[in-house]
Parts: C-alpha cells; structure tokens; sequence
C-alpha cells in the first residue's frame, strides 16, 4: 500500500470536489485544492490546519492560472506526486441544442483545463517515482447512450478518456500512471432537473467515487488501472 502523498485536487468546495478532499485527507495525504474561490475552500475546511490543505486559484477559463496553481503548491507544499481532475461542467449541446460557446466552454472545462494541469504537474509526478493523475470522466466516456444526453459532454469526456491513456505513456518508466475513473449519475447539483437522468435514490454518492479515487491512490505501480467504470445503469456494454 502506498504511503501519503501531496495531492492536487481541482474543484473542492462541495459536492464530489469536497467528498475527494475529505477522503484524502482521511487517508492521511496533504492537499493542495486549485478552485475559481480558494476563499471557499478554506470556509469548508476551516477544521483543517495549512499545513495538510491548502488552497489556491485554478479557473479552467484562464489558462495562466494550471501552471501557476501548481508553482504555488511545490513553493509553499512541496512537490505534488497526485493530481486529481475533478473540475468539469455540463451544458446540454447537440445538433440541435445550445450554443457555439457552450460547445467552447465545454472544452475549455472539461479538455483543456485537465491538459494544462497535466502539463503542468507532468515534471513532478514523474520525480515522484509514483505519479498519479486520476481524472473524473463519465460513463459518457465509454459510449454514446441516447439523444437525452448532452452531446458536448460526450465529446469531451471520451477526450478526457483518450488523455487518460496517454499520462501512462508519458512517464511509464518513472512510475506515473493514470485512471480515468468513469461514474454514472452522482449525486451532485450538476445534474438536478435534467431529463432523463437517473432517479436520485438510484445515482451514486460523491463518497462513493471518493471511494475509487482512494483506491486508486494507494495500489502500488505494478497495479495499473486504465480505466474504472461504476455504472448506476444497466446497460449491455457497461
């Protein structure tokens, strides 16, 4: 099992971004969270001492801020050796619904936002020795189930899918790995009111997808997990 690591967490506030900090910190890792309101943050976590979390400002819609979250964190923290993609949004688009700038604003979020971080974190977790990225993806990754969901999402989770593979090939040999971890409907307010979208008694919570990430962060390099698909459906493929 491994030892606690200094991990990069964005979107901690609430909902599955403050499930996956709590967990961590449970866990006994340090936590640097990036977020638009590092001032929210730290109201949520006020029982927790500077020294096991910290938070900056990471905003997907301004690219200086990935490299500048993650200088800030090896200053003030140390070199991060985890970093957890959690930061995305949902706009519904498709042929027929939304907007060019949703569509662009949907890949800002939920591509590049995760791009840059990686990128950006990249020299550390391969110092590390047992670099991690997990990044918070979708059943939408894996498939496209019907004209109910969103299109743009789709899209870009099923990107976010393919970077997910391409960490293991960046730094394999230094022991970084990556894990795209791929839920249905949680339980978060993202979700609330859409059609379609899985009855709330039947979605899963944040603690449940915390639960994944925990356990992704503590296997050692010779257990690799690509991809962890946690479906609140039954479907034939997944």
């Amino acid at each position: 099992m491994e030892a606690d690591r200094l991990v990069l967490v964005s979107g901690g506030a609430r909902g599955l971004g403050a499930a996956l900090v709590r967990r961590c910190l449970e866990d006994g890792h340090r936590v640097s969270v990036g977020a638009r309101r590092p001032e929210a943050v730290a109201e949520a976590f006020a029982d927790v001492p500077p020294e096991r979390l910290r938070a900056f400002r990471f905003d997907a819609e301004a690219p200086e801020t990935a490299e500048a979250w993650v200088a800030e964190t090896a200053r003030a923290m140390g070199a991060p050796d985890a970093l957890i993609n959690n930061a995305g949004i949902l706009r519904m688009v498709d042929f027929e619904r939304g907007s060019e700038e949703d569509l662009d604003a949907l890949w800002r979020v939920n591509v590049k936002g995760p791009f840059r971080l990686i990128r950006a974190a990249l020299p550390h977790l391969r110092a590390s020795g047992r670099g991690r990225v997990v990044n918070i993806a979708s059943t939408d990754a894996k498939r496209y189930r019907d004209a109910s969901v969103s299109l743009g999402y789709v899209m870009t989770k099923q990107a976010l899918l393919a970077m997910t593979h391409a960490v293991r090939f960046a730094g394999w040999d230094e022991g970084l790995r990556g894990t795209a971890i791929c839920p249905g409907a949680i339980d978060t307010e993202m979700i609330d009111g859409i059609p379609g979208v899985t009855p709330k008694a039947q979605r899963l919570s944040p603690e449940d997808v915390a639960e994944i990430a925990s356990l992704v962060l503590r296997l050692p390099n010779q257990a690799s997990l690509p991809e962890i698909v946690a479906n609140t459906r039954l479907e034939s493929t997944i």
